[in-house]
């Protein structure tokens, strides 16, 4: 029922595995520290003392809302439970979040628990606002979380020599995949591309001969957002150039794809699609997710999807069901919607397997009654109980549970969650929608054999090797000012320079003055490490 994954995949998967980011990657650190497991209490007992107040701030969507304190029946479980009033605030994490969370800690009101992107998240520690973790998450105070977290995940994702953020419990299976209009294609009498120069070709003809047939030149191939700043991974013209993947182990080699010297050819590449005038035009400008409402009000046929239902029948955030909805007072039409997935690179690579995401933190001067108490809650969050509360509602109301089989009742599902802002969302940021871990299996009504169809085909892309650990930056290098300068120096080269030959100029600048060698040369090294095989950069 979860429309929205914690952590974006595929070609996006920059993201997910070092401590700079923008407001399309995030990048976690490496391990160097091991946390040192304690005793104190379990999930299974929560507190019962003093009513305290918690503060979250927590990454979910934009567009979700929390309810009326009456219909939050999830609040209601908690705050009675574990005697505290939960206050949580929630924003998709990106640029805008982190300047939120940038004016809170300035303001004195830093959140008692929060999460940050890895940039942030490793800025923080330096700076030493949160709170050294050692004695609150161990597998004695939080055994739920260590099903779905393994110690060694955990020892890997600590920077800076100390153990002061934790990553959220991570999904492992990825959904990486472009989509289609196939009722477009049927229209136009075109297959399902399979390649780059298919994709090209669909994207020119679904620009070119009017696919919707509404008799208007109203449509493009491709739709995607920048947000102002970036040329993100979505564009196929990186995986066309060999970078399938944010981070590539290649021939001893380790490559940022974001500044490798192929980028150059990547922004010429794209130069070309854009000049052809089969790329929405507004992609720079336009935020997530304004280009998937583009492309469900017809504007475009092909977009990038992450999530699981992406262009499921009944996903509340489906572009697919947006679709059917937007043209719902034209029935035969409304009928005939068909997005359906593919991948250029589905056999080369779509991405790197999945690493951590997002950490939680709490602040240095959060008392330790609130610390933990919110890791009694966090535990709880991450077992059976927790799960399926803020996944699937209520039990014999929302779902009914037979043996380890829960069976969603979509109606109440709707009229109480979904129609209310779709809340259980927010709550369920610190959990995949991925309930074999914990050995249960999901019934929905709601998912169709063309939905089952969908996931057999986006879940066989492969995916390259990962680094094996999330990396960070050494002390005194600040990656974020890095990413920064490289995405405006891309943008400025594909939207002002008339070619790319300027930029193994612009990044030898990146790599020297913005420091860009040396953080690498870091990665290589704790990558080589892991590996146990040597790996430079270059």
């Amino acid at each position: 029922m979860r429309a929205w994954k914690t952590g974006i995949t595929g070609t996006l998967l920059v993201s997910l595995a070092v401590t700079g980011c923008s407001s399309s990657t995030k990048e976690n650190g490496a391990a160097s520290s091991s946390p040192s497991p304690s005793g104190g209490a379990t999930s299974s007992e929560p507190a019962k003392g003093e009513k305290l107040t918690l503060k979250w701030f927590v990454n979910a969507p934009n567009n979700y809302a929390l309810p009326s304190k009456d219909k939050d029946f999830i609040k209601k479980a908690i705050d009675e439970k574990f005697n505290v009033d939960l206050q949580i605030t929630h924003m998709q994490v990106g640029d805008e979040y982190t300047n939120k969370l940038n004016l809170l800690i300035a303001g004195g009101d830093l959140p008692d628990m929060f999460m940050a992107d890895g940039a942030a998240s490793n800025k923080y520690i330096l700076d030493g606002v949160p709170a050294d973790l050692t004695k609150y998450v161990t597998p004695q105070t939080m055994p739920n979380y260590f099903k779905w977290v393994k110690e060694d995940e955990l020892k890997r994702y600590q920077v800076q020599d100390v153990f002061k953020r934790a990553p959220i419990p991570f999904a492992k299976q990825q959904y990486a995949s472009y989509y289609v209009r196939k009722d477009w294609l049927d229209t136009l009498g075109l297959k399902v591309p399979e390649t780059y120069d298919d994709m090209i070709n669909v994207m020119k003809a679904f620009t070119e001969k009017d696919p919707d047939g509404n008799g208007k030149n109203d449509t493009f191939g491709f739709t995607t957002s920048g947000g102002g700043t970036t040329v993100s991974l979505e564009w196929p013209e990186y995986g066309k150039n060999g970078l399938v993947a944010g981070f590539i182990l290649e021939n001893g080699q380790f490559i940022d794809a974001q500044s490798d010297i192929r980028v150059g050819t990547v922004i010429d590449d794209i130069r070309k699609v854009i000049n052809m005038k089969i790329v929405d035009p507004d992609w720079f400008l336009q935020k997530s997710p304004e280009h998937v409402n583009k492309a469900a009000s017809g504007k475009a046929g092909i977009v990038y999807g992450g999530t699981r239902d992406f262009a499921f029948d009944n996903g509340p955030n489906s572009v697919q069901k947006k679709t059917k909805d937007i043209l719902k007072d034209d029935k035969a039409k409304a009928d005939k919607v068909d997005w359906q997935p593919f991948h250029p690179f589905a056999s080369v690579g779509v991405g790197y397997e999945a690493l951590p995401a997002y950490p939680f933190l709490f602040g240095a001067k959060t008392s330790e009654a609130k610390i933990k108490r919110s890791v009694e809650i966090l535990d709880w969050l991450a077992s059976e109980e927790g799960f399926l509360l803020t996944h699937y509602g209520q039990n014999g109301v929302h779902y009914t549970k037979e043996g380890n089989k829960i069976k969603i009742n979509a109606e109440a599902y709707k009229k109480d969650i979904l129609d209310q802002g779709n809340f259980a969302g927010i709550y369920a940021f610190y959990t995949p929608d991925e309930p074999q871990v914990l050995g249960l299996e999901k019934i929905d009504p709601n998912e169709t054999d063309r939905d089952r169809a969908i996931l057999k085909k986006v879940t066989s892309y492969k995916y390259v090797q990962s680094l094996g650990t999330n990396v960070a930056p050494p002390t005194g290098l600040d990656l974020g000012a890095f990413r920064t300068q490289m995405r405006k120096v891309i943008s400025k080269m594909l939207l002002e320079d008339k070619d790319s030959s300027q930029w193994p100029a612009y990044r030898e600048e990146l790599m020297g003055k913005y420091k860009g060698k040396d953080i690498f040369d870091a990665y290589a090294t704790q990558v080589s490490k892991v590996q146990g095989k040597t790996y430079t950069f270059k």
